[in-house]
């Protein structure tokens, strides 16, 4: 086992990679040119409830994860730690970042927020300690023989859908993040992902009914499949979270 395998140095790629995954959530709010399908029911449900946006994606997480008791899914580290922060850096980034009037600064935001959201994919997903929530929704659907890119396409629209109803943002980030932020994932993935500790005995904290197939919605909720090897990945469909 090399050092860069063990389960501290996976730990500290987990939780920086979900925090950045919380950075590149607030960037693209504070942008306001438009946001993927997740966090536009986020922002939705933010507006109607008047509850701030981080608890709003706490509290879809938790309920994404209950869907996995029939899809006999089972969380590890890292979907716990997902639920818990990326919500909790959302809002505390929020209550630092003002929210600015000149378009070129608001497009500097969205440029940042979808990049650094990359980079929080790579080293989340590439820390393999656990899918995200609804890449674990996802994953499970596949698992019992139903198409991801149907079920995803679903479940991605239906959310989207529901955010605009309910007053989120859609607007041109929105068709930046869909189109770059595969391609973003695909090339960081195999470059930030640990190989495994051990191929024939995975451990149990990294134990799931299937690997994960993107990052968190993201964050979110759009991403990429964790690569079998670090050169290697395998292909997917996103989202952080």
């Amino acid at each position: 086992m090399s050092t860069l395998d063990r389960l501290p140095n996976r730990l500290v790629r987990l939780f920086l990679g979900l925090a950045l995954f919380g950075v590149g959530i607030a960037l693209m709010v504070r942008a306001r040119l438009g946001l993927d399908a997740w966090n536009v029911l986020h922002e939705g449900v933010a507006e109607r409830t008047g509850l701030p946006f981080g608890r709003i994606v706490i509290g879809t997480a938790v309920l994404v994860l209950l869907l996995w008791i029939p899809l006999r899914q089972r969380p590890g580290i890292g979907t716990i730690a997902n639920v818990v922060v990326v919500g909790l850096v959302v809002d505390a980034l929020l209550g630092l970042l003002p929210a600015p009037e000149n378009l070129p600064v608001r497009a500097a935001l969205l440029v940042a927020g979808v990049l650094v959201t990359a980079i929080a994919t790579g080293l989340y997903i590439g820390a393999g300690l656990g899918p995200g929530p609804r890449d674990g929704l996802m994953t499970g659907w596949a698992a019992r023989g139903h198409s991801i890119r149907v079920g995803r396409t679903v479940i991605e629209a239906s959310v989207l859908l529901a955010g605009v109803l309910l007053g989120g943002t859609v607007g041109i980030g929105t068709v930046v993040f869909t189109l770059s932020i595969g391609p973003l994932a695909h090339w960081f993935l195999p470059r930030l992902t640990l190989r495994p500790v051990t191929k024939a005995s995975p451990h149990p904290w990294t134990r799931n009914s299937s690997a994960p197939t993107d990052a968190a919605s993201s964050p979110p909720s759009s991403g990429t499949a964790a690569p079998s090897s670090p050169r290697s990945p395998t292909s997917g469909s996103r989202t952080a979270g």
